[in-house]
């Protein structure tokens, strides 16, 4: 899935080896007629052989190089898998029919959400079907932006009406009035806001707000799984709440990240509670204690806390906004195509001590938390700012 390719791009010169794996997954998807669940296949259960189409864990194909797009701004990457990419979500347009839905097949869905009994992995609660149809509305759009970046104007047309097509379907199947959902989850709503299901500003808004009380009335507990975990932060952040996607991010119980932390982790798990409470290891299948899913907080992390975020492909130009939130110091680097990219903020007394450093040939813009707004050459620089009190 992207995000976790985002996550792994933001700590780490990976382009050669996901440029190289989606040139398997490429190879894979001829020889079973989809994308498998996982790229080399080797053969497993029944479960996942023979390979089908699953949402999420397919959509790699049309979500991974967009992802490698915007980090290294790279058309051979986008030109290489366009095949690939049309042909996953031309296989899903063909599964989900004139509807739109993809109500059909097997679907993880929000696969590993805390609420699933051990034994059923798969039994989130959010719709599965919701999960594959946002998928597939994304994916589509994203082929659509990768046809007109390669000059295809007849593809980037056909792409985007897909899109906005299953984005109505959506709405229709699972919206109630405008920004809510009938399938109240934090997943549902992440996979909406981030997804860019909610087109009017208005909706929007309500969405995010849906989201906001969601995670207050779970107490700041995470409530997703893989499919939901790398967008409820950002969805948060982006309508507005950045209080409660700091909540989530600093809960201490169990699900949390940190609940994994004082039980002793040193690696993300596969569960929210591969080790439970009472010290003893989830009964359930599925329980790794070394998994990337969950850790692709990450990259909204490194973006949101850090204030290091590209605003064009390639990281040419870059935005420096760091949000404190209840933390005094932070720290965040990233090797871009053009060189380090640096920021380090400190907060002392409501102050704000910034330092950043951006390499040559690119430029940035600095976004301060007393709302000043500068635009930044290569080279180092210092700013100082109040932090209004939340």
């Amino acid at each position: 899935m992207s995000p976790a390719s985002a996550t792994a791009l933001s700590a780490y010169d990976v382009s050669g080896f996901l440029s190289s794996w989606l040139k398997d997954l490429a190879v894979e998807q001829r020889r079973h007629g989809t994308v498998p669940w996982y790229v080399p296949v080797i053969p497993g259960g029944p479960f996942w052989n023979p390979a089908r189409p699953g949402a999420a864990w397919g959509d790699a194909a049309a979500l991974t190089p967009w992802t490698l797009w915007e980090r290294y701004a790279d058309d051979g990457v986008l030109a290489a898998q366009f095949d690939s990419a049309r042909a996953w979500v031309d296989q899903v347009e063909q599964l989900a029919g004139p509807e739109r839905l993809w109500n059909t097949g097997i679907q993880l869905g929000d696969w590993l959400d805390p609420n699933a009994p051990p034994d059923a992995p798969g039994e989130a609660l959010t719709d599965r079907y919701l999960v594959a149809t946002a998928f597939f509305a994304r994916s589509a759009q994203r082929v659509g932006q990768t046809a007109a970046q390669l000059g295809d104007a007849g593809a980037a047309a056909h792409y985007s009406a897909l899109a906005e097509e299953v984005r109505d379907a959506f709405l229709a199947e699972w919206g109630t009035e405008p920004g809510r959902l009938r399938n109240e989850t934090q997943t549902a709503y992440a996979l909406g806001i981030e997804f860019e299901l909610f087109v009017d500003p208005e909706a929007l808004t309500a969405a995010g707000e849906a989201l906001a009380r969601l995670v207050r009335e779970a107490d700041h507990r995470i409530g997703a799984g893989f499919a939901g975990v790398n967008l409820v932060a950002d969805a948060l952040s982006r309508t507005g709440h950045l209080a409660e996607a700091f909540g989530l991010l600093m809960e201490r119980s169990t699900p949390s990240w940190l609940s994994m932390v004082d039980k002793g982790a040193t690696t993300i798990w596969e569960r929210w509670d591969s080790l439970l409470d009472d010290g003893t290891v989830n009964s359930g299948e599925m329980t790794s204690f070394n998994h990337y899913a969950l850790g692709s907080i990450a990259d909204w992390m490194q973006r949101v806390i850090g204030g290091l975020a590209p605003l064009a492909p390639g990281y040419r130009r870059i935005r420096f906004a760091p949000s404190p939130g209840p933390l005094s110091m932070a720290k965040a680097r990233h090797e871009s195509p053009y060189g380090l990219v640096f920021s380090e903020w400190s907060v002392t007394e409501g102050v704000m001590e910034l330092r950043i450093a951006l390499p040559l040939g690119t430029s940035g813009v600095v976004e301060l938390p007393d709302g000043t707004r500068r635009e930044v050459t290569p080279g180092s620089h210092r700013f100082t700012s109040t932090v209004p009190k939340r």
